[in-house]
């Protein structure tokens, strides 16, 4: 921990995220004085994406070919260890280039990874692939049901689709699922909203309508510099339907 990186980071949060200009150039204006500490500071903010890429990998067949939409500085593809030499072809998408000059650098000497500067809700690979992964992404994107659908579309059948991101829950959620009291169902997507994150009750519904669930898990994470308060998060992967084994 560094605390002198830590409030040069926390004073951009605190500032939050531009508000005008295209996509692109408020991510730039906001992430690129943090590229270089990015991962570090959110190393203790992001919680569940060592799960996701670890249950992801055990469902794939060798010699995958996986996206990483909003991939950001490519940190997401270390979980994975040794395993990634197994993959075909690794592509990390983002719309910001100072996150994803990052990932070029850590994975220059790995043939199998490539960085694509695009946007989540167009970009689309030159085949099929067998996996794609959001992590805390969906809460970044404007039109984050286009980037769901958008996944989908560059899925083979019965490809994966892996999602980690912060959540709240419906006021009546399905049986079986976390309920959240109204105060974090408000206050969480008013204080992410500065930082241009939208903690949504309906990103994990939709998720589940669209793809066939194979891995659930609901939990909440403690914050960084604020003790006592955890923010609901969830883990996700979903399988897209075979019409071919119906």
């Amino acid at each position: 921990m560094n605390l002198a990186t830590d409030g040069r980071i926390l004073w951009r949060l605190l500032r939050g995220q531009p508000r005008h200009g295209t996509p692109a150039e408020r991510l730039t204006a906001f992430y690129g004085p943090q590229a270089a500490a990015y991962d570090a500071f959110r190393e203790r903010l992001l919680h569940g994406r060592a799960e996701l890429l670890l249950e992801l990998a055990a469902r794939l067949p060798g010699h995958a070919r996986l996206v990483e939409l909003g991939g950001g500085t490519g940190r997401n593809l270390a979980f994975l260890g040794a395993r990634l030499a197994d993959f075909e072809r690794v592509e990390v998408v983002d719309l910001c280039p100072p996150l994803l000059e990052q990932a070029r650098r850590r994975w220059r000497a790995w043939p199998n990874v490539v960085t694509v500067e695009a946007d989540a809700t167009r970009y689309r690979p030159s085949q099929p692939v067998d996996a794609v992964v959001l992590s805390y992404a969906l809460t970044m994107i404007p039109d984050w049901f286009l980037a769901v659908d958008n996944a989908l579309a560059m899925l083979a059948p019965g490809g994966l689709l892996g999602v980690v991101d912060f959540y709240v829950a419906r006021r009546s959620p399905a049986p079986g699922r976390a309920r959240h009291p109204a105060l974090a169902r408000h206050g969480w997507p008013a204080w992410f909203a500065h930082d241009g994150v939208h903690p949504s009750p309906d990103h994990l519904p939709y998720l589940e309508a669209r793809s066939a669930c194979v891995h659930l898990r609901e939990g909440r994470a403690p914050l960084p510099y604020l003790p006592g308060l955890r923010v609901p998060y969830y883990v996700y992967i979903g399988r897209k339907p075979d019409p071919a084994a119906a």
